[in-house]
């Protein structure tokens, strides 16, 4: 992306007391594209193969404005999920948890055991917090094994909040 191209999708970030300073149209009229989906997969996809943060960020921007989570998305979030050379993991796992479906347990598992570098500091874990809840978000079996085996986790957080998806899911 060109730094004119950054600067129209961060017009579509909300800013409190000022609003927005872009549709979603006017992006899409930009890139020439049909709906914010299938932009949002396209810049994903691209910024994937290059590597670049700060267009993921961008992508993740297009996404989450233009409301999509459809099953497309499923191989390039769980993909992107371990690299280290971004700092979107978060939004990743909440991105995931929206789709709501099966193919995202192991990345959603993933994400209560591994701590990125930039997330180092959090003790609360809120990457670990927000894949726990996605995963009591899912009615599968393979989701319900995943909170039973986080159960028995070193980490408080990781247990604790594992014990309350059970138990609002009515698997204690």
């Amino acid at each position: 992306m060109t730094p004119e191209e950054r600067d129209l999708v961060m017009g579509l970030v909300f800013v409190p007391g000022k609003g927005r300073r872009r549709t979603v149209d006017e992006v899409l009229a930009h890139f020439g594209e049909p709906d914010g989906g299938a932009l949002a997969l396209r810049l994903l996809r691209d910024a994937v193969e290059r590597r670049d943060a700060v267009d993921v960020e961008m992508a993740m921007i297009v996404k989450a404005v233009s409301g999509v989570s459809g099953e497309e998305f499923l191989e390039p979030l769980t993909a992107l999920f371990p690299a280290e050379w971004h700092r979107r993991h978060e939004d990743i796992v909440s991105a995931l948890g929206r789709l709501r479906s099966p193919g995202t347990v192991p990345t959603l598992v993933l994400a209560t055991h591994w701590v990125p570098r930039h997330l180092d500091w959090d003790e609360n874990r809120a990457l670990a917090v927000k894949a726990i809840w996605a995963l009591g978000a899912l009615p599968v079996a393979e989701a319900r094994a995943a909170l039973e085996a986080l159960r028995d986790a070193e980490d408080e957080i990781v247990r604790e909040n594992a014990v309350q998806q059970l138990a609002r899911r009515g698997e204690l």
